[in-house]
């Protein structure tokens, strides 16, 4: 826990963070809830339940994106040397494996698929790559995704490559863990996800560049249109399944998060635009602190609040489930607002 927050820091980055938890924290808004079945546009507020990309599935890229821009900026006001790396990593494992089993009767059960525990690998692995020159780093990348895809392609399923429940990945999860995880989610997915790390990583390079801001801007949205070309051109060989965090799936979803990054970079570090930010800094400046909040203690929130308002919903029917998310994620954050008031910030 920290008194106060970083100087100096990238506003738009801060903002785009705060931004992401709000939309994590929101659960869609009650939007799904709401129109589930009657309306295809609702189905953006949800996981793809295999192939394809929702909104909804951007904001794990977006997160773990954020955590990749912002090591070279704190490596370069502080050398981080491999202990502090490990250990930082080491909580964040732990920290994941108490938040899936808070709750929960069963017996305690390793996992490493949790947004943390994908972060703590990436952050070892990016930090890794970030000691060698820029060219080894895009070989290693390259390596790392072919060597990825490769495992699917040479031990396919008994539905070809990327069949769900017998995959390389979740054979590999059944043989190390003794289990597979629900959903057709792998721990091998780190691979594609610490890329997306890896993405930030280079913007972060970027935006501590000499070049001008108008020039980041111009390479930020070149490299988000090269991303959504090499997304769709991969689709019809690589299904798009952000569960395996295929190759497809990695460069479309790293396509929109660098538009999105580049809208808020354009708004406020170029334009200036700042006022608007203060909502998205409270949540930004607590990021792990909510996200904890929102794995153990917002189904109660939840379930206290609807005592109160769920008479006053009622009359919505359906739709009702849009105000009381609404209503949920103002109490979320107001809680941050409190520790923002008081300076209070938890790290890791």
């Amino acid at each position: 826990m920290s008194t106060a927050p970083a100087e100096d820091r990238l506003l738009s980055l801060d903002a785009f963070r705060g931004f992401t938890m709000l939309l994590l924290i929101s659960h869609g808004f009650g939007i799904f809830q709401a129109f589930k079945g009657q309306a295809d546009w609702a189905n953006q507020f949800e996981h793809a339940a295999w192939a394809g990309c929702t909104l909804w599935d951007l904001i794990q890229p977006a997160f773990t994106f954020i955590v990749g821009v912002a090591m070279p900026i704190a490596f370069a006001r502080r050398a981080a040397p491999w202990r502090h790396v490990a250990w930082r990593a080491l909580v964040l494992v732990v920290l994941s494996n108490v938040l899936s089993n808070w709750g929960s009767t069963a017996p305690l059960k390793l996992q490493f698929i949790n947004v943390l525990c994908q972060i703590a690998f990436s952050y070892l692995l990016c930090y890794a790559l970030l000691q060698f020159p820029f060219r080894a780093q895009v070989a290693a990348a390259a390596g790392i995704f072919a060597l990825h895809h490769a495992l699917f392609y040479l031990f396919p399923g008994p539905t070809g490559p990327f069949d769900p429940q017998a995959n390389f990945a979740a054979l590999v999860d059944l043989r190390v863990l003794g289990y597979n995880y629900s959903g057709f989610y792998t721990t091998l997915n780190f691979l594609g996800n610490a890329l997306t790390v890896l993405f930030g990583c280079w913007t972060g390079l970027l935006l501590l560049s000499p070049r001008t801001p108008a020039q980041r801007l111009k390479i930020l949205l070149a490299c988000a249109a090269v991303a959504f070309a090499l997304g769709l051109a991969l689709e019809p060989v690589i299904p798009m399944v952000k569960r395996l965090w295929t190759g497809s799936f990695l460069f479309l979803s790293s396509g929109w998060v660098l538009l999105a990054f580049a809208a808020f970079y354009w708004l406020i570090e170029i334009r200036a635009e700042r006022r608007w930010t203060f909502p998205l800094l409270v949540v930004g400046a607590n990021s792990i602190f909510i996200y904890a909040f929102s794995q153990v203690l917002r189904g109660w929130l939840s379930r206290g609040l609807a005592a109160f308002d769920g008479q006053q919903f009622a009359f919505l029917g359906s739709v009702g489930a849009i105000p009381h998310n609404i209503l949920v994620m103002l109490v979320m954050w107001g809680l941050c607002y409190w520790l923002y008031r008081r300076r209070i910030f938890f790290k890791i």
